[in-house]
């Protein structure tokens, strides 16, 4: 039987001594508790399930947040952002609770919390996707095989679809025109995205060596899926390549990287609309207030794409342009018809 014995006025302490097995203790605030832990412990050595608490039940959530950073996070292409949600939790009150305490009704009530604030659900499931792969490391690699993983039953939020944010007449010129204004080559950047739909950080780190002229192929050695890839170029893309100078670090644009495209990319949309509106005002035309309104850098990925397929490419054509790598992907960039499908099928065959 478990001994439990009162310790101070407001402590409960309770021992599990059982042959074949370390003895086990653990403090709590009511005797009930303490009766309860001792049960359970009791029951599992019975069935020979024990496993024992010790180490989820000294180590705090901040301490695996830290050791999770160093032997996870900082081997992800995404460190960076991982890095702050790291910092988030750090800063959080549950950082401090140790691992086995810490249950799905604590999530919850933070994610109601979040909700109730606006914040996306898709920054909210990247919390959550965090969370759910330390506390599996932790069971899994770090000796804590009792510890359950909290995040796994939670409900979690529905994520939003993607945006489906176009390009409207006129934009384009504008966009361009004034992104050569807020840094110099920027207008070239905004141009290869659109041909090419690339991804940020690949655009960010274009070198000289990658690109073959003679074939008009960008030679990407290393994307976000860890995985080479041949971007094909279009007569437009390779015009504004040329037209950059040679840089001695073999970069194609030195200073810009992947954070300065966003920041540099919002002066570009408000300098952009600026124009346009003189010019509207010129003409006696009112503008539309929405113009360059509510666009972001990966809406000209989002461009490219749909552009690619108005153009006739199939959707493996289009993915070996974009780098995309599933259909489900894709789906969203372009609307099939019926009646465009019947009239393929009422096209003569061969042999028929």
């Amino acid at each position: 039987m478990a001994t439990i014995r009162k310790r101070g006025t407001y402590q409960w302490q309770a021992l599990v001594r059982r042959k074949g097995y370390p003895p086990q203790t653990k403090t709590f605030e009511s005797r009930t508790d303490a009766v309860a832990w001792a049960t359970e412990l009791e029951s599992e050595m019975n069935k020979g399930a024990f496993v024992s608490r010790a180490e989820a039940e000294r180590t705090t959530l901040a301490e695996v947040l830290a050791r999770y950073e160093t032997e996870f996070s900082q081997k992800k292409k995404g460190a960076k952002q991982e890095a702050v949600r790291i910092r988030y939790w750090l800063r959080h009150k549950l950082s401090h609770r140790m691992l086995s305490t810490i249950r799905s009704a604590d999530f919850s009530a933070w994610k109601l919390g979040e909700e109730k604030r606006k914040i996306s659900p898709n920054t909210i499931n990247k919390h959550l996707i965090l969370l759910s792969h330390l506390f599996n490391v932790a069971h899994s690699d770090w000796g804590m095989e009792s510890l359950r993983n909290p995040i796994k039953n939670m409900t979690r939020p529905k994520a939003t679809k993607g945006r489906n944010r176009r390009l409207k007449k006129d934009e384009e010129k504008f966009l361009i025109k004034a992104a050569a204004m807020v840094y110099p080559m920027f207008d070239k950047v905004i141009v290869v995205e659109i041909e090419t739909g690339m991804r940020r950080s690949e655009i960010a780190t274009m070198q000289r060596k990658w690109l073959d002229k003679n074939l008009h192929i960008l030679k990407i050695p290393d994307t976000k899926n860890s995985e080479k890839r041949d971007v094909p170029l279009s007569p437009r893309a390779m015009e504004a390549l040329n037209a950059l100078p040679v840089q001695l670090d073999g970069s194609i644009w030195p200073g810009i990287y992947a954070d300065m495209i966003t920041h540099k990319f919002k002066e570009a949309c408000a300098l952009g609309y600026n124009a346009y509106k003189e010019e509207c005002e010129a003409k006696g035309v009112t503008p539309d207030p929405d113009f360059l309104h509510d666009l972001v850098f990966h809406d000209l990925r989002h461009e490219a794409t749909s552009r690619l397929f108005e153009l006739g490419f199939n959707i493996m054509e289009v993915a070996a342009i974009t780098g995309h790598k599933t259909l489900i992907m894709l789906m969203r960039y372009t609307h099939l018809h019926a009646e465009d499908l019947a009239k393929k099928l009422r096209r003569p065959r061969k042999g028929h």
